[in-house]
Parts: structure tokens; C-alpha cells; sequence
């Protein structure tokens, strides 16, 4: 059976998952979230936080002991078996490659703005060469990726920390309680609304526990980088949703497509500080494609390997120890999306969790299945509140599932339908070969 090459450590792991967390989702659709809920995009953003915090804590426990790649597909696989996990790998495999493609286009929107570039053939173009750069970049290594990545990690956070401390001297300034009335000028619903997209920017932790073939000693690294990498990105997200209110009006954010570049230059007009944030966009945006690239190709690689796609996934390059099929495969890809839909990243959000909060149930759902059938084994890390926490989580990914768009549930709706076709002729294969060699 291939197998992938353990090079990365606890820091490496948490940061490929803040990495991946920390990008679109508070870049760009935090804007859109705020459109929604008004100022309680607030508790959106803790809502969204508290659903993500107890899948977060479920993966980490699988995670300590089931340490083959593929996360969320590689629980489903131990815990229901080859049909269902390879709906949630089939889903989990889209979200990275349309994930890919949405911060791929919020790349090319923050990197056109920066550098004063008008129309939508520098954007098309942009969008498309970043993935292609980080596709060669995956192919050479995993190492590398995660350097790159970590470096990335360092610089966004810094920027974020600055924003924090610039805004909250604003905000001593200037706070105005009204700017936070009324809480809920869209209703409850509209909060909820706020969540369901906002969580797009909770999806990242994920592709943690998608290294784990990769990581030393995963039995306790991968649940300490998934606590680390999730804590670290919650108290930011908080702080960040709290001061854009406290600084721009709700329907603002709403329709601003840069809505940290904004909040930016609303508490300052210093030049070197808005260069600085809107470089920072670039590399959080970026970063995320990186990760997406690394979780994405593991999905398809784990698939590949099982033969729910086919074999050419598993293929692993003898020079650099990386699963090159997947990797230009995913590239290519997210090109294509990145391409066609460079005009719609709000579209492509709400899909993308759609499917993350169906993937995401399951991760619950095989938790509670294991408890049960395999008792005794041994867990490096166990979720507290059990069996409460894993059930609510479950529940509150259905919820979220429902209050998205209807567009949303439609385009996943067709996904899964090709993906059942895609299953159903592998299927047909795999019996005949086995069928050859009886």
C-alpha cells in the first residue's frame, strides 16, 4: 500500500490548519456575514465558532487513533464503511477545490486593487496563476509546503494582532454603543443566516487531521495542533467581528468585498499600515489555497488508494514523496473554478459549506458509532461531555445546513448525484477485477 513520508511536527500541523482557517472567511465573507445579521454577525460568528469548537474536539479524538490520511473520509471509512465515506470523502474533495478556488479569486480581487489594476482579465489571470504556482510548490514537497505555510501563518497573524490594537485604540476613541443597535435588525433568523455562511471561515482545521500520515507521532500531535489551530482562530474572530462593527455600518460590510481593507482604512490613514494590511490579505488568502491544495489532494490520494477513484490518485512520486496525480489534478481544478466562477465568491462559499457541514456531521456521527463499537481502544485525547457535545454538534451542522441558500443545497444536491454515478461504475470495476483474478 503507498504510503506518504512523516515530516511534519506539532507547529507545522497547527499552522497548515490556521493556515487554512484563517483567509476568505474573515478577508472577504465576514462582509457578507455582517449583510446578513447586522451586528449579531457577533454571536454568527460565536454560534458558527461553538459548532466548529465541538467538531473540532470530535476530530481530535478520532484523530488519536485513527492516523491513516483522509481525516473525515478515514472516520467514515472505519465507522460506516465504504459507501458513506466515500460521500464525505466525494464532498470533502469538492469543498477543497471550490474552497480553493473561492480564495483563489479573493486573492486575485485584494492583489488587482493593490497594485491598481482594472477590468477582469488581470483577475482572471491572477486568479489562475496562484494555484498554479502552489500546485509546483505541492509537487516538490511537503516540507516546503508547510514552511511556506507556516511563514504565511506568522505574517497574517501579526497583521490581524495589529489590526486588533490600532482598532481597539480607535474604538477607545470613538466607541459608539449605537453602532451595535439594534442587535437583530434582520431577526434571529437572520443571525442564523449569518452563521451558516460565516462558517466558512471555521473549515479549516480540517485539513489537520488530513496529515496525520504525515505528521510524528500523530496520536498526540494531531489533536494538540487541531485545539491549538482552532483556539488561535476563534479569539481572533471574535475580536475582528466585534470591532468592524464598532467601526462600519452593518450594510456597509455588506456589500464591501474587502471588508478588513476597509475597516482598515476607517481607524487609520497611515500608508505604511494599509499597505501592510492589504499585504497581509494577500498572504491569509493565499495560504489558505496552499492548505486547500495539501487537504484536497490528500482526499482524492486516500480515495485513490481505496479505489473509490481511480488508482492513479495513489500515485506517489519517488523523488519528492508526494502524490503527484492528486496534486496536478487538484491544481487544475481549481484553476478551471477559479476561472469561471471569478464573479460569484459568496456562491461559491455557500457550497462549499454545505458540504463541509454534511462532512462534518459525519465526523460526529463516526465518533458516537467508534464510542460504541470500539470501547477499549486506546485514545490519545477524549471528548469532554460525551456523548452530549457530539450530538449537538450533529444537530447544529443540519441546522446550518438549512438556513443556506437554496442554490446551495441544489449544487450539492447535483454533486452528489455525479458522485453516486462515480461510485457505482468504480464499483462495477472493482468487482471485475477481482472477478479476473478468482
Amino acid at each position: 500500500m503507498a504510503e506518504l513520508k512523516r515530516n511534519v511536527g506539532l507547529f507545522g500541523a497547527a499552522s497548515v490548519g490556521i493556515a487554512n482557517i484563517i483567509g476568505a472567511g474573515i478577508f472577504v465573507i465576514s462582509g457578507v456575514a455582517a449583510g446578513l445579521a447586522g451586528p449579531s454577525v457577533i454571536l454568527s460568528f460565536l454560534l458558527a465558532g461553538f459548532i466548529a469548537m465541538m467538531t473540532a474536539l470530535s476530530a481530535a479524538e478520532l484523530s488519536s487513533f485513527v492516523t491513516e490520511t483522509g481525516a473525515s473520509y478515514a472516520f467514515t471509512k472505519r465507522a460506516f464503511g465504504r459507501f458513506w465515506s466515500f460521500s464525505v470523502g466525494w464532498f470533502k474533495y469538492f469543498d477543497y477545490m471550490a474552497g480553493g478556488a473561492a480564495v483563489s479569486v479573493g486573492f486575485a480581487a485584494y492583489f488587482t486593487a493593490l497594485f491598481g489594476l482594472t477590468g477582469s482579465t488581470p483577475l482572471i489571470l491572477v486568479a489562475i496563476g496562484l494555484p498554479l504556482c502552489f500546485t509546483i510548490l505541492n509537487m516538490i514537497g511537503v516540507r516546503e509546503t508547510v514552511y511556506a505555510t507556516s511563514i504565511m501563518v506568522l505574517i497574517k497573524i501579526f497583521a490581524l494582532v495589529l489590526l486588533l490594537m490600532v482598532g481597539g485604540f480607535y474604538l477607545t476613541q470613538y466607541f459608539d454603543i449605537t453602532s451595535y443597535t439594534p442587535f437583530f435588525p434582520n431577526g434571529f433568523n437572520g443571525t442564523l443566516n449569518g452563521a451558516a455562511i460565516i462558517f466558512f471561515a471555521f473549515l479549516g482545521f480540517n485539513t489537520v487531521s488530513m496529515m496525520s500520515e504525515e505528521t510524528k507521532d500523530p496520536e498526540k500531535t494531531i489533536p494538540k495542533a487541531l485545539i491549538l489551530a482552532f483556539i488561535v482562530t476563534f479569539i481572533l474572530y471574535m475580536a475582528i467581528g466585534f470591532l468592524e462593527i464598532g467601526v462600519l455600518n452593518w450594510e456597509q460590510l455588506g456589500t464591501s468585498a474587502s471588508p478588513i481593507e476597509d475597516v482598515a482604512m476607517a481607524i487609520s490613514n497611515n500608508p505604511v499600515f494599509l499597505d501592510f494590511i492589504a499585504f497581509s490579505a494577500l498572504i491569509a488568502t493565499g495560504s489558505v489555497l496552499l492548505s486547500s491544495l495539501i487537504g484536497g489532494t490528500r482526499a482524492s490520494f486516500a480515495m485513490g488508494r481505496d479505489r473509490v477513484l481511480p488508482q492513479q490518485f495513489d500515485l506517489i512520486s519517488h523523488k519528492f514523496q508526494t502524490p503527484y496525480f492528486s496534486v496536478i489534478v487538484g491544481g487544475l481544478i481549481i484553476m478551471i473554478l477559479a476561472g469561471a466562477f471569478y464573479n460569484n465568491i459568496d456562491a461559491i462559499a455557500s457550497i462549499v459549506n454545505f458540504g463541509s457541514l454534511f462532512t462534518y456531521m459525519f465526523v460526529h456521527l463516526s465518533l458516537l458509532k467508534l464510542r460504541r463499537v470500539e470501547p477499549n481502544i486506546k485514545r490519545g485525547f477524549r471528548v469532554p461531555l460525551y456523548p452530549v457535545l457530539p450530538v449537538i454538534g450533529a444537530m447544529s451542522c443540519v441546522l446550518l445546513m438549512y438556513y443556506l441558500s437554496n442554490n446551495a443545497k441544489i449544487a450539492s444536491a447535483l454533486w452528489f448525484a455525479l458522485g453516486l454515478a462515480v461510485y457505482f461504475i468504480m464499483a462495477q470495476r472493482h468487482k471485475k477485477s477481482k472477478d479476473s483474478l478468482a
